[in-house]
């Protein structure tokens, strides 16, 4: 320093600072480009609509799961551990997983700071160890699942209700039987006998009815006395509504979640749709169906009555991502038409089904 040189800083010259600025953002523009993207948040349980699925509905599973058959569940984990950076391919609750992540996008978008989303849970009794395949499978395929159960060979089921879980898939039909006499919504998931695309943009999820949406009281009617007697007792009781069946509850559920596309003035936009195909005639026991909805607060923005007409012919125009029916009839001809149905065991169907088997639909494997 030379004598008499001030210790004091010097002042920036005019025009430092703004020649300092695009130095400055050019630099933070790079390193927030180096950053990892962040994912949104997960909604808290409580506040989402929440989807448990199983690993085996959700990805193909079938050199896995013969192994396990045949082998037993060393061989299993060796195996996963072996494969575990390879991918499994999607099953037959994929393409309904994505439709739900694109609802939430626009919800994200129109409600950027609401929880009021679907959150997808894995649920498995997988062995931890096979986490990290999985992990990684769902890392592959940009998939946003933050929340697993792996139970390491103990049923799952006893964890859902503390997921605060709306429905539950499985490719495993005693697990759903489970869930079903826990009182949750579940349905074991069937592969398609043909692939058939399906909308990128809009969810669209069909319902039967009786046993699946309603209760299975009119089912039982016809059992006992035939189509005639059934007839005359939904004329009679056509203003009194259907006690609620396992699925009401996620009819519910979406219908609150349309509801917020609704109120933006969104209404012929939603990207859900929901349907009712019924096996009931309109003239003689329509009414008392849609009556029954209007009374719960409900609506699906489709009701398709067929009289008995097979399902599977509508389901195919219709090309939703989910089919839900307590018949496995009805199960086997919208798998044959490139459907994803999933089969709800609730009601007397089923101890029909037991003592006397009807068209029988292969599982998801």
């Amino acid at each position: 320093m030379e004598p008499g040189e001030s210790r004091e800083p010097r002042e920036p010259g005019p025009g430092a600072e703004t020649a300092a600025a695009p130095h400055w953002e050019e630099a933070k523009t790079f390193y927030d480009n180096l950053a990892p993207q962040k994912k949104p948040k997960s909604p808290k349980p409580q506040n989402a609509v929440t989807i448990a699925v199983s690993s085996r509905a959700l990805f193909r599973m079938d050199e896995e799961q013969r192994i396990y058959t045949e082998q037993g569940v060393e061989e299993y984990v060796r195996y996963q551990l072996e494969h575990e950076n390879e991918p499994f391919s999607p099953g037959p609750a994929f393409p309904f997983v994505k439709a739900l992540e694109a609802v939430n996008r626009r919800l994200r978008e129109l409600y950027p700071e609401s929880e009021d989303l679907f959150d997808i849970v894995l649920v498995t009794n997988n062995h931890a160890q096979v986490g990290v395949r999985l992990i990684n499978s769902i890392n592959h395929y940009d998939l946003f699942i933050e929340r697993f159960c792996m139970t390491g060979g103990n049923s799952p089921i006893c964890y859902l209700k503390a997921y605060h879980t709306n429905l539950y898939l499985s490719a495993d039909a005693e697990k759903v039987q489970e869930a079903i006499d826990e009182g949750i919504a579940a349905a074991t998931i069937f592969s398609p006998s043909r692939d058939v695309a399906v909308s990128q943009s809009q969810l669209r999820v069909a319902f039967d009815g009786d046993a699946v949406l309603f209760s299975d009281e009119s089912e039982r009617i016809v059992k006992a006395h035939g189509l005639d007697r059934f007839f005359e007792h939904e004329k009679a009781h056509e203003n009194k509504p259907l006690a609620q069946g396992p699925l009401k509850g996620f009819l519910e559920a979406l219908g609150r979640l349309q509801k917020k596309f609704y109120s933006k003035g969104l209404r012929l936009e939603c990207p859900i749709r929901t349907y009712l195909v019924t096996a009931r005639s309109a003239a003689s026991s329509g009414a008392r169906a849609l009556k029954t909805l209007r009374s719960w607060g409900l609506e699906t923005d489709e009701a398709l009555f067929l009289a008995g007409a097979p399902k599977g012919p509508l389901l195919e125009k219709i090309r939703p991502h989910i089919f839900f029916d307590d018949q496995m009839f009805h199960v086997a001809g919208a798998q044959e038409m490139g459907t994803v149905a999933a089969h709800v065991p609730y009601g007397v169907a089923q101890t029909s089904r037991r003592t006397s088997p009807t068209k029988q639909a292969p599982p998801a494997q």
